[in-house]
């Protein structure tokens, strides 16, 4: 990634003095927030920190307070609705599809910031539908209705309408909502895939602190509007920080999987009749993730 000696890393997209909110509640305070470009992103914090907020104001769903996002150097509000959508692909939180759809209709619907009245279906949207599909895994799934699919299922079913957009920056609000461990797993390895194998630029909200650290390349950490920390995992998830924004004590340990910082919650602490107390658990949790290293 590049940088600019005055400005810092240069991104296509960024927030510069953002304030947001609904009504006469401000939500986000003047936030500055650069984009890597080509990396995952994933924005934590706890409930109504703002970060869903910020989200939809990147994807232009939400009209700034102040200050402004910039993609490639323009204001957003600026920008043409079809061309913003030519260049980000936004997922938001539990989509709707319309009743009785089928997969293969759903995908397709990604491929309207590229319609014109002139030019209407093509072998280039076929293309990129096909793709699409395949690349989530849910081409065999092309003629049933979105409605009778599992909930793993259907997050692909909404990805794979997103990456048929064919954009550069990929947006993401709480993708793994009300799907069980597996399927979250599931949808965090493809979007974790999508990144590394074609250099997507991807923006997450996520609730689990340690699946962000498991995923992201740069991490966000908010409270209360503001940006509190950012960089990688390693320099963003320690005890501190989980008490700053979570209020949470913790003990911070390797992940024996990955490696990236794992949170174990320490307090509050009820320790059993005979067992350790909150000291003796975190020391064992320690001993045991160096004991099972290789």
């Amino acid at each position: 990634m590049s940088s600019d000696p005055a400005t810092g890393p240069v991104t296509r997209l960024r927030a510069a003095s953002l304030s947001l909110g609904y009504e006469d509640r401000t939500v986000v305070h003047e936030l500055d927030l650069a984009i890597p470009d080509g990396r995952v992103t994933v924005i934590v914090g706890p409930n109504a920190c703002g970060k869903s907020t910020t989200l939809r104001a990147l994807g232009r769903l939400l009209k700034p307070k102040g200050g402004a996002v910039l993609l490639d150097g323009a204001e957003l509000a600026r920008i043409p609705t079809k061309k913003i959508a030519q260049s980000i692909g936004l997922l938001p939180q539990t989509p709707v599809a319309p009743e009785a759809i089928t997969v293969a209709d759903l995908v397709s619907r990604g491929r309207q910031p590229h319609q014109a009245w002139w030019k209407q279906w093509s072998a280039d949207d076929e293309r990129a539908v096909t793709a699409a599909m395949e690349r989530t895994d849910v081409a065999a799934l092309a003629e049933r209705p979105v409605d009778a699919l599992s909930g793993g299922q259907r997050q692909r079913v909404w990805i794979a309408m997103a990456l048929a957009q064919e954009t550069d920056l990929l947006l993401l609000d709480e993708p793994t909502t009300y799907l069980d461990i597996s399927h979250q797993v599931e949808v965090l390895d493809l979007v974790r895939q999508l990144n590394r194998e074609q250099g997507r630029t991807v923006v997450v909200v996520l609730h689990d602190l340690n699946q962000a650290a498991r995923y992201a390349d740069h991490l966000v950490a908010m409270k209360e509007g503001l940006v509190v920390a950012e960089g990688t995992p390693d320099e963003v998830v320690t005890a501190e920080l989980v008490r700053e924004v979570f209020g949470l004590e913790s003990v911070v340990v390797p992940d024996p999987v990955t490696g990236s910082p794992l949170v174990v919650p320490g307090a509050p602490w009820t320790p059993g009749e005979g067992g350790p107390g909150a000291g003796g658990a975190a020391e064992a949790v320690e001993d045991a993730s160096f004991s099972s290293a290789p």
